[in-house]
């Protein structure tokens, strides 16, 4: 099996995803009514649960997270994501072509052959990109609540990123 992007475009698949998430907790931050909202809070949980627990993975560290019910608020969830992103960036920096190609077994295998009937081979590379579309999809749905909570959703999109000349992600204080 071989990776069909090369690892610089992996690299820049990953800023985009800070980038974006960076925008979407700057909206969910500044929305008074989104703070306590359990929604939200599971959300976004959940999507810096999967990329801390695949940059784990890729480190070959054991797998640590902690429980939706360790964050009080918005706030203490966003302090526990942000430092994700300067590990991702060590990490994608010594990426590799040949890496990237190579086969990735991941713990929570037996699991998805309980809900798939399989759990094929999957590459590192592919794993790069399930975590980037996998928060991609999830930032869509915390779009919506933004809405739903009187709030007007970030545009994220990839292009809006590249029309905008590939910024860094803005974090705030």
């Amino acid at each position: 099996m071989t990776a069909s992007l090369r690892a610089g475009e992996y690299q820049n698949l990953l800023r985009h995803m800070e980038w974006a998430d960076a925008v979407v907790w700057q909206t969910v931050l500044a929305l008074r009514d989104a703070q306590q909202d359990p929604r939200l809070l599971d959300r976004l949980h959940h999507v810096h649960v999967v990329q801390w627990v695949y940059l784990q993975v890729w480190r070959g560290e054991p797998i640590r997270v902690p429980e939706l019910g360790t964050f009080a608020d918005l706030l203490a969830l966003s302090a526990w994501a942000r430092p994700y992103y300067a590990r991702l960036h060590e990490f994608s920096r010594h990426l590799k072509d040949d890496a990237l190609s190579q086969r990735l077994d991941v713990p929570w295998a037996s699991e998805v052959v309980k809900r798939l009937g399989s759990a094929g081979p999957a590459t590192l590379g592919e794993s790069v990109l399930q975590v980037v579309l996998h928060s991609t999809y999830h930032r869509g749905q915390i779009a919506t609540r933004i809405r739903e909570l009187g709030g007007e959703p970030p545009l994220t999109d990839f292009i809006a990123w590249a029309w905008k000349e590939r910024p860094d992600p803005e974090w705030g204080a």
